[in-house]
C-alpha cells in the first residue's frame, strides 16, 4: 500500500547509449542499477516493522513479558507481506497503465515479465501468511485474523475490482492497516499465550493509543508520494487526494499531518499514561520541517519534490523508533539515579 508509491525513487531519464570512459561501466548500466535499487525500495520496510517494534517498546515499558522469538517471526512475516503489497501493486498499476511513463523502476517495467512478478508477489504472500500462522499458533488465532484484515485492506487499496486508491481512499486504508489492526496483532503476538482462565481479547484501546500517531505518519508517506505524479494519476483516472485538492492545498495539509501525529503521541504523556521519554518521537521533527518547507515552496515542480516521500519516510521512521525506544526505557529513566527521578 505504502511501498508501491511512497518509496519509489525519482524518475531517472533514459540513459545515453555510450560508455563514460574506455573499458568503464556504461552510463546505461549504472542507471539500470539505480533503477533496480529503487525497485527494491528497502527504506520503506520501516513501515512494515514499526507496529511490532512499537508493541515491543510498550510491553517492555509497562513491565509485561516479551517473547523474542515471536518478535523475530512477526518482523520477518511483516516484511514478506509488505513485499507482496509492493510487487502486487506493480502488477496492478501495469494493468491500468499508470506506471508506464512515471515509474521506470516498476519491476514489471524493468523485467517486462508481468506474470513472473505476479508469481513472486503471491509467493511472498503465502510465505508471509505461513509465518504469521505460526505466530498465531504460538499465541492466538486472533493474530492471523487481524493480519488477514490488514492484507484485505492492502488489496482493496489497489487490486481489482476495488481499486479504492483510485478514489482517493488510500490514506484512510493505510491508517487502518498500519495503525489499530497491525498494532493489535503485534500486541497479541508478543504477549503470553491465552488460557481458559485468561482468554485472548483484542486490545483495541491500547492499539489505538499506541498506533494512531505512527500510522498517521505512515499515511503521510503515501500522501507525499502523489505530488510529483499528479498529471499521470489524473490522466489514468486515479483521483488521489493531491489530484482532488491540487498541489497547493495538499501541501498545506502536510503540517497538519505532522502536528496531529505528534499530538496523538503527546496526549498520553500529558495525561500521565506514558513516560516523558515517549517524547523521543520528536526525533522525526527535522525531516518533517524540511518536508513542509520543500512542498510549500516547490509543490508545482515535480522534479524538485520527487524526493518528498523520502523525507516523509524519514519522519515516520525516526518518529516511530523514538517513540518505541522512549516507551521501552521509561521505567529505567524514571527509576534511575537521576536528580529528577525517585531512584537512588
Amino acid at each position: 500500500m505504502v511501498g508501491s508509491k511512497a518509496c519509489s525513487a525519482p524518475t531517472v531519464p533514459e540513459p545515453p547509449h555510450h560508455a563514460d570512459r574506455p573499458g568503464g561501466t556504461t552510463v546505461e548500466t549504472r542507471t539500470r542499477r539505480q533503477l533496480w535499487k529503487a525497485a527494491i525500495k528497502w527504506p520503506m520496510y520501516a513501515v512494515a516493522v514499526m507496529p511490532v517494534l512499537l508493541a515491543a517498546g510498550w510491553r517492555l515499558g509497562s513491565g509485561q513479558p516479551l517473547r523474542p522469538e515471536q518478535l523475530l517471526l512477526f518482523l520477518l512475516a511483516a516484511v514478506l507481506l509488505l513485499a507482496w503489497e509492493n510487487l502486487a501493486n506493480d502488477v496492478f498499476d501495469a494493468d491500468t497503465g499508470v506506471d508506464t511513463l512515471g515509474k521506470p523502476h516498476s519491476l514489471v517495467n524493468l523485467t517486462g515479465r508481468r506474470e513472473r512478478v505476479a508469481l513472486l508477489a503471491n509467493g511472498a504472500l503465502l510465505l508471509g501468511l505461513a509465518l504469521m500462522a505460526l505466530v498465531a499458533l504460538r499465541s492466538t488465532p486472533l493474530v492471523l485474523a487481524l493480519v488477514l484484515a490488514c492484507c484485505g485492506l492492502g488489496y482493496v487499496y489497489q487490486g481489482p475490482p476495488f481499486r479504492l486508491g483510485y478514489r482517493g481512499l488510500g490514506e484512510p486504508l493505510c491508517w487502518l492497516a498500519f495503525g489499530p489492526c497491525a498494532t493489535a496483532a503485534a500486541l497479541l503476538a508478543l504477549g503470553p499465550a491465552p488460557t481458559a482462565a485468561a482468554p485472548a481479547v483484542v486490545p483495541w484501546s491500547t492499539a489505538l493509543a499506541l498506533g494512531s500517531g505512527p500510522a498517521l505518519a505512515t499515511s503521510l508517506v503515501l500522501f507525499c508520494s502523489h505530488f510529483h505524479q499528479v498529471e499521470e494519476d489524473a490522466a489514468h483516472g486515479k483521483r488521489s487526494p493531491v489530484v482532488r485538492l491540487g498541489t497547493a492545498r495538499a501541501a498545506g495539509l502536510v503540517p497538519w499531518f505532522v502536528a496531529t501525529a505528534l499530538a496523538l503521541q503527546w496526549a498520553p504523556v500529558l495525561l500521565g499514561q506514558w513516560p516523558l521519554t515517549a517524547l523521543l518521537g520528536v526525533a522525526g521533527l527535522p525531516p518533517a520541517r524540511n518536508l513542509i518547507r520543500l512542498l510549500r515552496e516547490h509543490h508545482r515542480e515535480p522534479e524538485r519534490i520527487s524526493g518528498s516521500k523520502f523525507l516523509a519516510l524519514r519522519f515516520q521512521a525516526l518518529n516511530g523508533l523514538g517513540l518505541a525506544l522512549g516507551l521501552a526505557i521509561g521505567p529505567w529513566w524514571a527509576n534511575g539515579p537521576w536528580p529528577w527521578s525517585g531512584g537512588r
